[in-house]
């Protein structure tokens, strides 16, 4: 039995663990932290974890209790907190699995710019294991820690990564037009993401300015390419998923049955990672719901393009569902335990 800590479990992504892991018969979640509701039991701010979580109460972040506890922490605190607090329990002998974005950068001078905070664990960094599961997972088994992609990224990157690596688009003036639910800002108190605000309408962000964006860029140079895109990241009227819209120029005489042939050598055997036939094109309540990555394609002839249509729930897949699958790696666990497979569908 793994033993389980979550460290800012308040927000959406610390409910969906709570959640995901509440139906996960390997593990047992015995720390759960939030230093805004210290002392505050689980199931007073989200009634629906009562029947798991009854009178369970949220503690004040500690390192050292927290590795007497666990086995491994998820930790879901603000950039460079929580690499600081992640030092901290790596140091104590409990593996992390970090949702922020501080472990996810190669270039740590990259990571710094773009977030514009110094970066509190350098060389603990050095060693940690990017976690898109499907491409890094021989890496993900035996790691201490984890930088565990988000949404936008994950939602980018997977339907990317195969067309990169057989040299079938041009690494060059791709285009990612991304769609995503409320959910997406996180649990807090904001007037741009109230219901007034949000409702019946939709709207572009962040535009050339969007931190995801050198994220995704260092992790599609691959092979001594050098991608550089164009991301753009839109606020749907719902709560969760996020569809995205990718563009790329072909090369080297690409066409759909490469690009079928190329998506079937990385993902034929994935149960999180669907391709369809071409002109397939996923929908969001296809994935809402479920830890799943749908990806469709259509090639435009006339202009010797891919049009890619991925879609995630950002809650899951793009978030907590991936911690998941990356925890049951780490550990030996089957992959899938603890995994919704299919979406809600309505």
């Amino acid at each position: 039995m793994v033993k389980i800590g979550i460290i800012g479990a308040n927000g959406y992504t610390g409910f969906e663990l709570m959640r995901l892991l509440a139906n996960h018969d390997g593990v047992k979640v015995t720390y759960v932290a939030s230093r805004s509701n210290a002392g505050v039991k689980v199931a007073e701010l989200y009634p629906a974890l009562s029947a798991y979580y009854g009178d369970v109460e949220y503690k004040d972040p500690n390192a050292k209790e927290c590795a007497k506890a666990c086995d491994v922490a998820f930790t879901c605190l603000p950039h460079a907190a929580s690499a600081a607090f992640g030092a901290e329990l790596i140091s104590c002998g409990v593996k992390v699995i970090d949702l922020s974005a501080d472990f996810r950068y190669d270039d740590i001078d990259l990571y710094e710019k773009t977030y514009g905070v110094v970066h509190p664990a350098k060389e603990l960094n050095a060693e940690a294991v990017y976690g898109l599961t499907e491409i890094n997972r021989v890496k993900v088994k035996s790691a201490r820690i984890v930088g565990n992609p988000g949404c936008y990224t994950t939602s980018s990157i997977l339907p990317l990564y195969p067309l990169i690596k057989e040299n079938l688009i041009s690494e060059r003036g791709i285009i990612i037009d991304a769609k995503s639910g409320v959910t997406g800002a996180g649990r807090k108190a904001d007037v741009a993401y109230s219901y007034c605000e949000t409702d019946e309408n939709f709207k572009a962000y962040a535009v050339t300015t969007h931190r995801h964006t050198t994220e995704i860029e260092e992790k599609l140079s691959v092979d001594g390419k050098k991608v550089a895109l164009s991301f753009t990241p839109h606020l749907l009227p719902v709560k969760r998923g996020i569809l995205s819209t990718v563009y790329a120029d072909l090369q080297n005489g690409a066409t759909g049955e490469k690009i079928a042939a190329a998506y079937q050598k990385y993902y034929g055997n994935e149960t999180f990672v669907s391709v369809f036939p071409e002109g397939t094109l996923p929908e969001l309540k296809w994935v809402v719901g479920s830890n799943t990555c749908k990806i469709g394609y259509k090639v435009d002839k006339r202009l010797n393009k891919v049009i890619i249509v991925s879609c995630v729930d950002n809650l899951i897949k793009g978030a907590a569902g991936q911690a998941v699958q990356n925890m049951n790696v780490m550990f030996g666990l089957d992959e899938r335990k603890g995994l919704p497979l299919c979406a809600n569908g309505l």
